[in-house]
């Protein structure tokens, strides 16, 4: 549930901050233009710190039990992508404080294109995790 909140929530501002100005407001993009995006900084915050540790707490089950048969099936470029996953999310959890500041105290001097930056890189390492972990946890289905 965390993880899909917290998709929802990096997905809506990341696409209002890549609509431009000039969206009409009926428009599917110009209705996400029209909540605004900084709302959703603290929400994102809080949803991948709890994302984090519950992943950190499942990880040792995965470690202990599910990798070790992973490798002896030879599922070598899933294991990559999945360590690809722990890097990523280490890296967007060092992001986290920039991302917040960008949010929290916008300045009309700011140029948005630091804040659309750190939300895509941030909507990218979301994505990618969310993806390799279903694609980890469904492949030992695969075959079987």
């Amino acid at each position: 549930m965390v993880a899909v909140a917290l998709l929802g929530a990096i997905t809506h501002q990341t696409l209002a901050t890549w609509a431009t100005v000039r969206t009409r407001p009926s428009s599917f993009f110009g209705r996400f233009r029209s909540v605004s995006s900084a709302r959703f900084a603290d929400a994102v915050v809080v949803l991948y710190a709890i994302s984090i540790l519950l992943g950190g707490i499942i990880y040792l089950y995965f470690r202990v039990d599910i990798r070790p048969e992973l490798e002896r099936a030879g599922h070598w470029p899933a294991l990559g992508y999945f360590d690809l996953k722990e890097h990523f999310a280490a890296i967007g959890f060092a992001l986290l404080p920039a991302y917040w500041v960008c949010w929290r105290r916008p300045r009309a001097d700011d140029p948005a294109q630091t804040r659309t930056m750190l939300t895509s890189i941030l909507a990218f390492v979301i994505w990618w995790g969310f993806l390799t972990g279903h694609v980890v946890n469904n492949i030992r289905g695969f075959g079987a």
